[in-house]
């Protein structure tokens, strides 16, 4: 009965691991497919109704099965725990871990539910008021996360959001690229502007870890997550004027949500910080003579 009890323990904390724990771009896509299917994980990274109820109701499950099949071995097996010191010392480790566990665990859901109520910054000018800046667009020429040479130069012809994010944010850069694809997913298929997602960490957001991020980022087609060779992607970055700073400790690179919204000519006809009404506003403006 005590190794059943401390398999509980064990399942128990592995579940919830995989419910709640953090998973920035370049998990395995594998590893994010399985915490979807079991938990119906919504766009905040966390579970569902349904995946909250398995969740709690798995752990609880498993202890029901224990007592009502075993009741009386379980309750040796507790009585002798709790009646040598050794035994109170382990019960009262493994109660303050799940103590721990669960202060974490409410810190996390904090964390992810504050990131979807981040509204993204207004514009310094209201979205009709504006002027066109219709400035030729600088060069770029990335990988794509499907692992093509991207050049933006191929949208001539349709209009383009361009932004910029890391796979390792967890709230402005979700925020800004789900805005962008909620206002593109309104849109007919003739209006609707191609999404350009352009890596602001290079060092970890490798090639091969594109796919990954445009998955968990919940991508749709005509977008694509674009980057390349630390130098590559700077010297692109440099080129469309985009402010950042990255701590050489952490990793983590501090920026200003960004999207510039490109005419069919391939022009830069508005800047926006990513806001949806924003978005919608400035896109709908394009036909206006330049």
């Amino acid at each position: 009965m005590l190794a059943a009890l401390v398999a509980w323990v064990t399942i128990t904390v592995g579940w919830w691991s995989l419910a709640l724990w953090p998973m920035p771009g370049g998990t395995a896509e594998w590893l994010l497919r399985a915490r979807a299917v079991c938990f119906n994980t919504t766009d905040t990274g966390l579970p569902d109704a349904s995946g909250w109820l398995l969740l709690v109701g798995q752990p609880i499950g498993m202890l029901a099965v224990l007592a009502v099949g075993w009741p009386a071995a379980l309750r040796g097996t507790l009585a002798e725990m709790t009646g040598r010191p050794l035994g109170r010392a382990a019960t009262g480790l493994v109660g303050l871990a799940l103590l721990v566990g669960l202060a974490a665990s409410g810190l996390r859901v904090g964390n992810a539910l504050a990131g979807t109520r981040i509204e993204l910054a207004a514009d310094d000018l209201h979205p009709m008021e504006q002027a066109r800046s219709d400035v030729e667009s600088a060069p770029l020429e990335l990988i794509s996360h499907q692992g093509e040479v991207f050049n933006i130069d191929q949208f001539r012809g349709r209009p383009v959001l361009l932004t910029f994010a890391f796979g390792h944010c967890e709230t402005v850069c979700p925020a800004v690229v789900s805005s962008a694809e909620t206002v593109r997913a309104e849109m007919t298929d003739a209006d609707r502007p191609a999404l350009l997602v352009v890596t602001l960490d290079p060092w970890r957001d490798t090639p091969g870890r594109l796919a990954s991020m445009a998955s968990a980022w919940g991508l749709s087609e005509d977008a694509w997550v674009l980057g390349g060779s630390v130098e590559e992607v700077n010297r692109t970055l440099d080129a469309w004027n985009v402010w950042r700073t990255r701590d050489e400790r952490s990793g983590d690179i501090v920026h200003s949500p960004l999207v510039y919204v490109l005419d069919a000519e391939g022009r830069v006809a508005f800047t926006s910080r990513g806001g949806p009404d924003a978005l919608r506003q400035l896109l709908g403006r394009l036909d206006e003579a330049g």
